[in-house]
C-alpha cells in the first residue's frame, strides 16, 4: 500500500461525517483510511464502522491526545506514506494526488513532510494554514494565516508541516522518533518537524493540496484556559528539547523577549496568570524523568544543520512581523 490515511477522532461525529464524504473519491482503496478514535462517546465509532466497513478503526479507548492517537495511527500502517487528517477538514479533489506527487518527485528523497493549503471553512478565500513558521522569539506560527489564497499559491520551504492535514515519509519516523506524546497537544507538529531539520530533512508546502478546515473544533475556541495552559508549556518544552545548550544560551535575550510580548497579550485577555502557569508547567515537563529522555541529543555530524536553523530561527522574525 502506497499510502494510509490516518483521521485521529474525539467526539467529533458531525465534522467527521461531512470529512469522510470529501474523502470517498480520493483515496485509492477503502483500507487506505485509518481511523484512530480517542474514547469518543459521541457514537462516532459505531458510524464510522457502519458506514465505511471496509475502511479500518483503531480504538484506544481513552483520550490520548493527538501525539498518541497519530502514533497509534502511523504505526499500524505499513504504507510508504502516511497523510495526517483532521476530522473537522473538507478535502478538495486532487488533495491526495497532489501530496504524493511532491513526495515522489525526483530530488525530494529528503523531504520528509508537505503541509497542504489549508483554508478557512468558514471563509473559504482566506488561508488557514499555508505551512508553519518558528522563530527565535520562540513564537510558532501560522503562515498566512488570514490572508487572501491567492498570494499563497507557490511551493516552499517551511518549518514544519502542519499536522493537520500533511503527508509524512513513514520510514523517517524510525529515524527521528514519532511524535512526542508529552505534548499532548499543540506544537507536537512543530516538534517533529524540527527533529526533520535537524537530522538534514526539509519540510515543504503544497499548495495544489486543499483542504478546509473548521478550526479549534477539538479545543472549542481559538484562545481558552485549556489551551493557553497546554500551549504555554510545549512552546517551553520545545525549545529545550530541540536546542543545544549553547544555542538556547545565545537565543536566550530574543527567547525572553518573545515570552515577555506573548504574556503580556495574554494577560489584556485576562489569561496572564494562565499563560505563567503554562510555563511553569512547561520547565516542570523538561526535567522529568519522560522529558528529559525525549531531548534530542547534540551530534556533531548535525552542526551544518543547526546552523541553518539558526538562520531560519532569525528569517522568520522578519516574516512573523510581515505576516
Amino acid at each position: 500500500m502506497k499510502i494510509t490515511v490516518v483521521i485521529p477522532n474525539y467526539n467529533g461525529i458531525e465534522y467527521l461525517k461531512k470529512c469522510m464524504l470529501s474523502l470517498e473519491p480520493e483515496w485509492p482503496e477503502p483500507a487506505s483510511v485509518l481511523l484512530v478514535d480517542n474514547g469518543s462517546t459521541d457514537g462516532s465509532v459505531e458510524w464510522f464502522r457502519q458506514n465505511y466497513p471496509l475502511c479500518r478503526c483503531l480504538e484506544l479507548g481513552s483520550n490520548t491526545g493527538f501525539s498518541g492517537a497519530v502514533n497509534a495511527g502511523i504505526k499500524a500502517s505499513e504504507s510508504e506514506y502516511v497523510i495526517l487528517l483532521n476530522n473537522d477538514t473538507e478535502v478538495k479533489t486532487g488533495f491526495i494526488a497532489e501530496l504524493l506527487e511532491i513526495m515522489d518527485r525526483k530530488g525530494n528523497e529528503k523531504v520528509f513532510s508537505a503541509s497542504s493549503m489549508m483554508i478557512d471553512m468558514w471563509k473559504p478565500e482566506l488561508i488557514d494554514d499555508a505551512g508553519d513558521l518558528y522563530c527565535a522569539l520562540g513564537w510558532a506560527f501560522s503562515r498566512g494565516k488570514g490572508k487572501s489564497c491567492e498570494k499563497y499559491e507557490t511551493e516552499k520551504n517551511i518549518f514544519a508541516a502542519c499536522g493537520g492535514a500533511s503527508i509524512y515519509r513513514r520510514s523517517v519516523f524510525e529515524e527521528i522518533g514519532y511524535f512526542d506524546e508529552q505534548h499532548f497537544m499543540y506544537l507536537e507538529d512543530i516538534d517533529i518537524g524540527y527533529r526533520a531539520l535537524i537530522h538534514g530533512y526539509r519540510n515543504v508546502y503544497q499548495p495544489k493540496a486543499k483542504v478546509l478546515h473548521a478550526g479549534s473544533a477539538s479545543s472549542g475556541s481559538r484562545y481558552n484556559d485549556r489551551k493557553t495552559v497546554w500551549a504555554a508549556a510545549n512552546s517551553v518544552y520545545l525549545i529545550w528539547k530541540n536546542m543545544p545548550l549553547l544555542q538556547w544560551i545565545f537565543n536566550l535575550p530574543l527567547l525572553l523577549l518573545g515570552f515577555m510580548v506573548k504574556w503580556l497579550f495574554f494577560a489584556k485577555k485576562k489569561m496572564g496568570k494562565l499563560y505563567l502557569q503554562g510555563l511553569k508547567e512547561g520547565f516542570a515537563k523538561c526535567k522529568s524523568k519522560e522529558g528529559k529522555a525525549h531531548k534530542v541529543p547534540f551530534k556533531w555530524a548535525n552542526f551544518g544543520n543547526y546552523v541553518s536553523i539558526q538562520i531560519q530561527l532569525w528569517i522568520n522574525i522578519f516574516r512573523r512581523l510581515g505576516e
